[in-house]
């Protein structure tokens, strides 16, 4: 009798930053994920394959780089046939059964116009409140769209994702509205974007994604295995964790970093230019939003302490709710038959360098993400420091079902390195071409790193940084211009144009603004 393939679950988080997990940073509490890391393998040196949202996620289920699926930016939507031939629905073409929870942004939430997306605000109502799916191979699907319903954009009507409809329906939309803005707890010093928010944690995104995932698993078909992607809107920003997790760290028992203070001087051109850079947007009614949202004042300590006491928190809060997922496998006995993954789109600046949020820095702030992996066939509490990236990961979930890797991936399977295997990794891509409407600059940015060196070019200007991550992992000397370093510049530039895959043959143009 032919052995049933494993589930596949993954969960993700937003903008989190790697070191932000108890396991590397034990000021942090995530006693379950650090579980989850201690019962399987993790990975110290995965990278994003893009800086922010729509393109890193697109990587993740196609298992393609962004200037190949096409996605170079916030604001490009996922061809619908290149997300259907992504992982789930080639899983789901296999037997499996497939199912998204959570903040997709695989399509452009903020738009200048209706494009008929169920992510699109202005196109969600048309979807009816009985759609649930299909959605780039996922066969059941529940949206967060907004993440976070006081998101400066207007609310339509009736409001946008599965998530939203189901927050709103617990009062009058002016009293939620009321619990998510205004402030329940300590004062915060003024920290920009960073309050202790009023709303229930019951009903935070974290615990409904709790709440479904688990209800989800509960009834579903043991005939047949599933994949499912489970996926936390933050901690991003705002910075609003609900009382008590925003209480959860005190902020005087929060360490800042040593580099909080701005060193552009020792950066490429484009850092600066892109912090003083006007968004250039055509479309007025987003045009002060965007410079609105893309820029953060320099906090002073006391105010960053209060952000990254309550960035903790809603890290906890997830991590909290990532137990109840475990704890749900366990009760139903499907712990042993399925790979749980945990990883995220990008990090987060969060005062390193002076530099908050994200933006075209592909610092490892940024640039670096943490890849837990544990379930059947999974070695224990290994450690790999191998280059790899969440563009693996497309290749990892078919091998491990048993079915053929397409050809045109550009990751590699990760399943030798999660037996406990020696595989050897010469380099991770990443790419970001940043429209003009971001920050006011146009860039072509190709990242490429290794085991002990990172390296950025900047293809528009022949600029560019280069970092000796094993002499210098903070990151506070850039040697691209160093006649010392022009050997491996050259070597890692050499890896940079041995970007595996073709490149799409016309990018399209930004429909909105994320």
């Amino acid at each position: 009798m032919k052995k049933k393939p494993p589930n596949i679950l993954l969960i993700t988080s937003d903008q989190h930053r790697a070191d932000c997990f108890g396991f590397e940073n034990p000021c942090i509490r995530t006693p379950h994920l650090d579980r989850l890391a201690a019962a399987g393998t993790r990975f110290t040196a995965c990278i994003t394959p893009n800086l922010v949202c729509q393109p890193s996620r697109a990587s993740i289920l196609t298992g393609l780089l962004p200037l190949t699926h096409g996605v170079w930016d916030n604001g490009v939507d996922l061809d619908p046939r290149v997300g259907e031939r992504g992982f789930a629905g080639t899983l789901l073409g296999s037997g499996y059964d497939t199912a998204y929870f959570g903040k997709a942004h695989f399509a452009t939430k903020a738009t200048f116009r209706p494009t008929g997306t169920p992510e699109c605000m202005r196109s969600f109502a048309q979807f009816g409140p009985d759609w649930r799916g299909p959605y780039m191979g996922f066969r059941h699907v529940e949206l967060v769209v907004l993440g976070h319903v006081n998101n400066p954009l207007p609310l339509e009507r009736p409001p946008v994702g599965h998530y939203e409809r189901w927050l709103l329906s617990r009062g009058e939309e002016s009293e939620i509205l009321d619990l998510l803005t205004r402030p329940a707890g300590p004062d915060t010093g003024g920290a920009a974007q960073t309050w202790h928010a009023a709303l229930p944690a019951a009903w935070h995104s974290s615990s409904w994604l709790g709440d479904r995932t688990v209800q989800w698993l509960e009834a579903h078909d043991r005939s047949k295995p599933f994949c499912l992607w489970v996926s936390f809107p933050d901690p991003h920003q705002p910075f609003d964790c609900p009382m008590p997790w925003s209480r959860l760290h005190d902020p005087r028992d929060v360490p800042l970093p040593p580099t909080r203070n701005e060193d552009l001087s020792m950066r490429p051109w484009w850092y600066k230019a892109s912090l003083e850079g006007t968004p250039q947007l055509a479309d007025p009614e987003f045009r002060n939003l965007r410079a609105k949202v893309s820029r953060m004042p320099h906090q002073s300590d006391r105010q960053l302490a209060e952000m990254t006491a309550n960035y903790y928190g809603m890290i906890s809060l997830i991590d909290h709710n990532v137990g109840r997922i475990l704890g749900a496998l366990d009760v139903l006995g499907l712990h042993d038959d399925t790979l749980v993954v945990f990883t995220t789109d990008h990090g987060e600046m969060l005062g390193h360098h002076g530099l908050y949020l994200k933006g075209p820095w592909p610092l490892e702030d940024l640039l670096r993400v943490n890849l837990i992996a544990a379930g059947p066939g999974v070695a224990r509490g290994a450690v790999v420091d191998e280059p790899v990236s969440t563009l693996d990961l497309a290749s990892t979930f078919c091998e491990r079902a048993g079915i053929a890797v397409p050809a045109e991936l550009q990751g590699r399977s990760l399943n030798r390195l999660l037996q406990g295997e020696a595989e050897s990794r010469a380099a991770a891509w990443s790419e970001w071409h940043v429209h003009p409407s971001r920050c006011g600059v146009g860039l072509q940015l190709r990242t490429v790193r290794t085991k002990t060196h990172k390296a950025t070019f900047e293809l528009t200007s022949g600029a560019g940084e280069l970092y000796d991550l094993a002499d210098d992992p903070a990151e506070r000397r850039n040697l691209f211009d160093d006649p010392a370093h022009v050997a491996v510049r050259n070597e890692l530039h050499e890896l940079m144009r041995a970007r595996p895959g073709k490149l799409a043959e016309r990018l399209a143009e930004p429909i909105g603004m994320a």
